[in-house]
């Protein structure tokens, strides 16, 4: 897709990613986030939650790829931003949980470009407004 064709509505790409307990743990030590609600079943549950569940750092990490795999480079991305709304609830199996995320750019300026991500696990919302607005210099 090129420059010239970005506009309202164009849909940039689709993402879907499974995040297990294996990568919780990995994010962990990177992050250094050890709360035990994003390893510990016993102490999510504690907390009224469902169960284990994915950093909302890494969910949202996670989101912008379809942004980044699309222009080709994280640093032409200027701003991002979103709100958590819902878990992202982990299982303790080897499938773990699948996290849809699809980009459609919302707003073209001339020297930017914004792109609305629709971010949802089990066909509900887990982020909400997210937006990302990347320069249009760096685009392809």
């Amino acid at each position: 897709m090129s420059v010239a064709s970005v506009e309202v509505g164009t849909r940039i790409g689709e993402l879907t990613v499974s995040l297990t307990r294996a990568q919780l743990v990995r994010y962990a030590g990177a992050s250094t986030d050890f709360n035990p609600i994003h390893w510990s079943d016993r102490a999510a549950t504690a907390l009224g939650l469902d169960g284990v569940i994915a950093h909302g750092m890494l969910t949202m990490g996670t989101a912008l790829r379809v942004v980044t795999d699309w222009v080709g480079d994280p640093g032409a991305v200027r701003r991002y931003s979103c709100r958590f709304t819902r878990p992202v609830v982990v299982p303790d199996d080897d499938d773990g949980v699948e996290v849809r995320c699809v980009g459609t750019v919302s707003a073209v300026n001339e020297d930017s470009v914004t792109v609305t991500i629709e971010v949802t696990c089990a066909g509900e919302k887990v982020l909400g407004a997210v937006t990302a607005e990347v320069s249009r210099g760096a685009m392809p």
